[in-house]
Order: C-alpha cells, then structure tokens, then sequence
C-alpha cells in the first residue's frame, strides 16, 4: 500500500513540485468500490513505479437531476482513501462544490449534443452535459496525459472520447473493462441501496445481457429480443437498446459488426445501467 496524499484545493493539488514522469487521473464521485480500483490499478501499471496517479473524489451536482439522488449519494472520504492508497494512487483530489464552481453554477458548459440526448440522456436531461463539464474543469485542474475511465458507462465514455477528439484535449481516454460481483452483478456505487431481495432481481440485468451476446449470430433484432425477453419478465426495462459504439445510435436489422447491448432498469427506488460490447456476426436472410 502506497501513501497517499489528500488535496482539497486546486492549490494544494499543486503543491506537489515532486519531479515525476507520466502523470494519470481517474475520476470518480467517491463511495470507492473494486470497480474504482481496477481503474487506478490500470494507471498505476500503465505509468510505472515513475508516474504519479491522481484520483478525483467530486460528487458533481451538475449531472443530477431533479428527484435524483445527489443529496443521498454516499459520501465515504476515508474509506475512499484507503482503496486509493491500496490500489497504489499517489494522491486523492476532493474539492468541495465552492472550490469547482468558485462563481456558482457555471454559465458556460460543455454541450454533449445528439449522442447526450439518447439512452441516459433521455432519461436523464442534461446529466451529460453536466458530466462532460466537470470532466472538462478536473482535466484541467489535474493536467494529465491519460485518464481511465470504466466501460460500464459506456455512453460515458463515448462522449468524454468525442470531447477529447472534438476540443483537442491532450490527453488520451483509455477504457477498462466493467468489473462484476461474483454472482455477475456490475460494481456501482449505487448497488449499497439494494436490499436482499432487490439485489437478486437486479441479477436479470446480467442475465439480459448474457441472452443477448448468445444471439449475436443471429442478428441485431434477435439479441434484442432476447436480452428484452429476460429483462422483462422480472421488472419492466427502463430501455434495451442495441447501438453504435461510437454514436449510440440504434443499430440497422442488417447490422454486422461491432455493437454496444445497453439496458437500464430500476430496481425497487435504484436505477442502474449496465451494457456489454459484442459482435454481431450474424445477418437476418431477406
């Protein structure tokens, strides 16, 4: 276990004059879990024992809406800490609400545009662009040269990648692969308010997925269908989409080729996502 040193201020982020080379950041709203870890583990392997791996504890109001859950939203600072510290981050960046947003909430912000309105952003309205601000000011505040992001949000990350590409951000986005409970329930933050038997009915969203990517080679319309068919029948989906990777746009019938299974349900009062990237080898005979 590394030591790891606690910044609240962008000025005490700062403080570090250290030299050292490839600087990583993974960013988090805290309630660290083996999910975070994975992601600060990945910068930590990708930099080296040379680097310095900065992780972000903020729970950003932006990307909350109204009835949404920002006022419960675990807050575990010193728990958070120690997986930091464990998982080998050099330092945790906790600013409060006033040292992000020193003027208030912000005037100017980062516009997600078409891909921020489908799927969460449909659900959702204006999360995304709430989300891609905060990422915004932290890449500035931290000034990294790569940042891991997890694959579980998948629409997420697409979006964080488009606004890297689209605004010139010098930094590179990597993505790392969802990490799973072991009966195959997606980690998240979110999974504390489930009860023992939510829990178990929040196991379908796993199984969906599973039924989905075994009809991969039989076309687009038969892993929705089949992903929908078992969602279904244990809670009603907030959505089950089969979309572009890139876009989040619905995929054509005819589709062959790379797709992103994305489904969202709420489970008693807590609503969770979860997706899985898959091939579609199969094309439905005219």
């Amino acid at each position: 276990m590394t030591d790891v040193r606690l910044a609240r201020t962008a000025a005490e982020l700062a403080e570090d004059t250290r030299p050292h080379g490839l600087r990583a950041v993974v960013m988090t709203m805290g309630a660290l879990h083996e999910g975070h870890a994975a992601l600060i583990h990945a910068a930590r392997a990708f930099v080296g024992s040379a680097g310095h791996v900065v992780v972000t504890v903020f729970v950003n109001p932006l990307q909350f809406g109204a009835g949404e859950d920002l006022d419960r939203y675990p807050r575990t600072l010193d728990a958070d800490l120690e997986v930091s510290a464990r998982a080998g981050a050099d330092v945790v960046f906790a600013p409060s609400v006033d040292e992000v947003y020193p003027g208030g909430e912000p005037q100017v912000r980062i516009t997600a545009g078409p891909t921020g309105s489908v799927l969460e952003g449909a659900s959702r309205p204006g999360h995304f662009d709430g989300m891609l601000t905060v990422v915004a000011k932290l890449l500035h505040l931290t000034d990294p040269k790569i940042a891991f992001f997890g694959e579980k949000d998948a629409q997420q990350l697409a979006l964080i990648r488009r606004m890297v590409r689209d605004l010139n951000f010098p930094v590179e986005i990597v993505g790392v692969p969802t990490v799973r409970e072991p009966d195959g329930l997606a980690r998240s933050s979110r999974n504390r308010y489930l009860s023992a038997s939510e829990r178990e009915v929040a196991l379908s969203l796993g199984r969906a997925l599973d039924a989905g990517a075994g009809r991969a080679a039989d076309g687009a319309a038969a892993v929705r269908a089949a992903a929908e068919g078992v969602l279904r029948a244990v809670l009603e989906p907030d959505y089950v989409e089969l979309v572009d990777p890139d876009d989040f746009t619905p995929v054509a019938a005819d589709h062959a080729g790379p797709a992103i299974l994305a489904l969202a349900a709420r489970v008693g009062s807590t609503r969770l996502i979860d997706n899985a990237r898959l091939t579609i080898t199969g094309v439905p005979r005219s």
